[in-house]
């Protein structure tokens, strides 16, 4: 129980990892990470978020309205990057979520990743899954409305 309690105040003392050569960072060997930039390992490839050529509007406003809506709390951004924390009820462990914008391939690219630990019985996944659902329907869920 103490070691829970260590391992939740130090994920708080970490931030998110950045973009490192202008993409998010490669996912560790552990199980409790997802990205959308790492198309060649299946464990952790989850799909990007491919942006209609119907829309035409910044991504960036819905984006962070979404991940606080969440209950995520924005660290970070700088121009099409943004990174968030999530926090576990029990322990307070924090797991990022960071998003980078792609506009010339039209493609919202994600990561979600625990500070510490090994497992995270899915939770990051499930955590962008439900972020991809939020955003389109907030952001592309006009284009088939005839109004």
């Amino acid at each position: 129980m103490v070691l829970l309690l260590v391992l939740g105040v130090i994920s708080r003392s970490a931030k998110a990892p950045g973009l490192h050569g202008g993409k998010l960072l490669k996912c560790p060997d552990t199980p409790n990470c997802v990205s959308s930039e790492q198309v060649n390992d299946a464990s952790h490839y989850i799909d990007p978020i491919i942006i209609p050529a119907a829309v035409t509007s910044d991504p960036l406003p819905a984006i962070k309205g979404v991940i606080v809506d969440m209950g995520g709390s924005i660290q970070a951004h700088d121009g099409d990057y943004v990174a968030a924390v999530f926090s576990s009820a029990i322990f307070g462990f924090a797991d990022d979520l960071e998003v980078r914008v792609d506009a010339a391939e039209n493609v919202i690219h994600i990561r979600s990743a625990s500070r510490v630990g090994h497992s995270d019985a899915g939770v990051n996944r499930k955590r962008i899954e439900l972020f991809k659902k939020r955003y389109t329907e907030e952001a592309f869920g006009n284009l088939n409305d005839d109004t």
